[in-house]
């Protein structure tokens, strides 16, 4: 028997694969570019109105009086030549602008040191369970409400030296009559009044909302851990409302700086007194440009006025940070836990 031996194999080499031709780089469709454009620049153009109307009704003014401050500039003549600080050093020279300089920081004072206070109060009031909430809360804003022309003619007869109100009132309980136009602090006390009668309501509308928002179970465990109402505003309320505070106190603060309305209105001259009692910074730059026609120096005025916010701003922001005591509501809570835990187990 004879036997065939196995064939050699052959392997079959297939032919290499042809390469394939270089693909063209995909082109991005324009639609595509597009959606990208919204995507990154959507949200620059939904917040661009409010920059775009600051820029033009905020900047642009304090830029532009920045330089009219340095140049002579006269109603009717115009601009003049560029005398640099010259206008700021004259100013700071006058005795005029240290008299209206104080009283804006006495009127500034008496009026919102007492508004916070009291606003503080009427909305912890605000916040209970009172009957007619509704009916108490349009009652405190209805003074704001009133044109402040029509408040300070009210309370400038209401204040006046022979025939007011008040001096009748203390003159029927035997007391001498006071000099609300004619002394420096009465005036100031009376112009303060209307500041406040006006302002505190809404004031005291802001703070309420913001109390609103305090979480209720803060005053529950506090309740629990034996504090009193006192201890609940000053350990609990206060802390929570340092946000709305530090909004009020600074938008107070600009508005008390630049008082007009109120002393421009207290008498029928409008010029802050017969010797500057209650004359303010606005209204002696109200006299420097439009009673002496000399813009160049009521925009220097305008301009330290706006330095003199920014600083007393800042100061009050450091002292508002401080406000609210270290036993924070997180405290208060955990604490009453506790207690109420050790109860459980005393049972």
């Amino acid at each position: 028997m004879t036997t065939t031996a196995p064939r050699p194999t052959r392997t079959v080499l297939s032919p290499p694969p042809a390469a394939r031709p270089a693909r063209s780089p995909r082109r991005i469709a324009f639609s595509h570019t597009l959606s990208r454009w919204d995507f990154k620049l959507s949200p620059y153009l939904y917040i661009s109105p409010f920059f775009i109307l600051f820029a033009i009704v905020g900047l642009f003014p304090l830029v532009y009086t920045a330089w009219v401050s340095v140049h002579e500039w006269n109603l009717i003549g115009g601009q003049g030549d560029f005398v640099g600080f010259e206008n700021f050093a004259f100013v700071l020279a006058q005795p005029q602008f240290w008299i209206a300089l104080r009283n804006t920081f006495s009127i500034f004072l008496i009026s919102a040191v007492p508004q916070v206070i009291a606003a503080l109060l009427i909305a912890a009031v605000l916040d209970r369970n009172l009957r007619g909430k509704t009916f108490w809360r349009m009652g405190v804003l209805l003074p704001y409400v009133v044109a402040p022309v029509a408040v300070a003619l009210i309370f400038s007869n209401m204040f006046g030296d022979q025939y007011g109100l008040i001096n009748n009132m203390l003159g029927r309980l035997g007391l001498d009559p006071i000099g609300w136009h004619s002394e420096i602090l009465p005036s100031h006390l009376a112009i303060a009044t209307m500041v406040n009668f006006r302002w505190t309501g809404y004031t005291a509308l802001i703070l309420l909302a913001a109390m609103q928002a305090i979480p209720r179970d803060y005053y529950e465990a506090a309740m629990i851990d034996g504090a009193g109402i006192v201890r609940q505003f000053f350990s609990i309320t206060i802390p929570q409302l340092r946000p709305t505070l530090i909004f009020v106190i600074v938008t107070s603060t600009i508005g008390g700086l630049q008082i007009f309305d109120e002393p421009r209105m207290y008498d029928q001259f409008g010029q802050g007194g017969a010797s500057g009692q209650w004359m303010t910074i606005t209204i002696y730059l109200y006299n420097l440009g439009w009673g002496q026609l000399n813009f160049g120096r009521a925009a220097a005025v305008a301009w330290l006025l706006f330095l003199i916010i920014v600083i007393v701003g800042l100061i009050n922001l450091a002292i508002t940070r401080s406000i609210a005591s270290n036993d924070s509501p997180e405290k208060v809570l955990a604490r009453a836990q506790r207690r109420a835990a050790r109860k459980e187990l005393a049972r």
